[in-house]
């Protein structure tokens, strides 16, 4: 039986000598067994090497810049809600998330279609499940509208919705992230005097569970014992 081509090493030159004990070989054991020692990739070509790191921070840094330029008087980034962190470990911490739900749009009175254009980032995938969350975000939506100024695409034609506003005497901000910032959670531990603190369980909190744990088995039999009992007291009168 000759081995299959994904089970191969390439460039095989040598041959393992067989185990000591060939109880469990079969007659093609040249054939099943070509394993070699001298295997060696050409990892030198194969380096990776970031001479050019001072050069891609100042391309990223130009590029943010001329980004900025572009869209200015806009913000580089888009509105992100606030989440709870995945996983019991960490879902005591509140952090941006990808986009706002679709509930959370209704609720404020924003379109599905509509909050993209004026730097909202949507998620139609994530799903509020709790009231605070929704609140939160629906809040977070509400003051961002507040503070919101849209311009017509023409100049010469003002549409509903459009603000009028001189932006010379107006004061804006480049990024959002910094303008409503999202404030951490409070921390869900409080102190309570030692005296508030509740008595121990005599014995133990254990050994009370597995007290009642037998209990609850075995009253049946105890019931039936007495049962018996009583009947036989009866008898004997």
């Amino acid at each position: 039986m000759a081995i299959a081509h994904n089970q191969q090493i390439p460039h095989n030159r040598e041959q393992l000598p067989p185990p000591a004990t060939g109880d469990d070989l079969d007659d093609n054991f040249d054939d099943d067994f070509k394993f070699t020692t001298d295997f060696r990739k050409d990892w030198q070509r194969r380096v990776r090497t970031h001479f050019d790191q001072a050069g891609k921070k100042h391309s990223r840094r130009v590029a943010r810049q001329a980004k900025a330029a572009k869209v200015a008087p806009r913000p580089t980034d888009l509105l992100r809600p606030v989440v709870r962190c995945p996983s019991i470990r960490y879902n005591r911490k509140v952090r941006a998330g990808r986009g706002f739900t679709l509930d959370e749009l209704k609720a404020a009175g924003i379109p599905r279609l509509y909050a993209p254009t004026i730097g909202i980032a949507v998620d139609g995938r994530r799903k509020n499940l709790s009231e605070e969350s929704l609140a939160a975000n629906v809040a977070r939506l509400k003051a961002y509208k507040e503070r919101l100024v849209v311009f017509p695409r023409r100049s010469n034609k003002v549409k509903q919705g459009d603000s009028k506003v001189d932006l010379a005497t107006t004061e804006t901000v480049k990024n959002l992230a910094n303008a409503l910032p999202i404030e951490k959670a409070a921390s869900g531990f409080s102190e309570i005097s030692k005296s508030d603190v509740p008595k121990a369980i005599e014995g133990g909190a254990y050994r009370k569970l597995r007290l009642a744990r037998s209990e609850a088995r075995n009253l049946g039999k105890r019931e039936k014992r007495a049962r018996d009992a009583a009947e036989a007291e009866a008898a004997k009168k």
